[in-house]
């Protein structure tokens, strides 16, 4: 087998983490579309820089009970033809619904979250600046 290359029979066990900015958020503005700097994904305490401008500082915490990530998608109004007899009046045979409905959303489960991860701010003045910190991820 070559160096580097994956076996078929190792699975790959991923962990999901939830960024939690909500203690820092209500003292600071951060802005929606910011680039950040997330390092130290593997140790106690990962940094977190935010726009080169705000350092914090996040510790982990194991979620009680289940903790689930979900996304929205829109889907489409139903169609009054298609629908079963739970969206058809019986009685008269007519829909019960509005044909201007607007456009319903549905919910998907994305990921079960393992740990939580909580920021505050960095105060310590040793800390490098952003572009001297090992990168775990940048995003934008």
């Amino acid at each position: 087998m070559e160096a580097g290359a994956l076996r078929d029979d190792v699975e790959v066990e991923e962990e999901h983490v939830l960024l939690d900015l909500y203690s820092v958020s209500e003292q600071f503005d951060l802005p929606p579309n910011a680039p950040y700097v997330l390092s130290g994904l593997d140790t106690l305490n990962p940094i977190l820089v935010i726009d080169n401008k705000l350092k914090l500082i996040g510790h982990y915490e194991e979620t009680i009970g289940t903790c689930i990530a979900l996304t929205e998608e829109s889907t489409s109004p139903i169609n009054p033809e298609a629908t079963g007899p739970s969206e058809v009046n019986k009685s008269s045979g007519k829909c019960n619904m509005n044909p201007n409905q607007c456009p319903s959303k549905q919910v998907k489960p994305v990921a079960c979250i393992n740990k939580v991860l909580k920021f505050k701010l960095l105060v310590d003045t040793n800390v490098p600046d952003a572009s001297a910190l090992p990168l775990m991820k940048v995003f934008n």
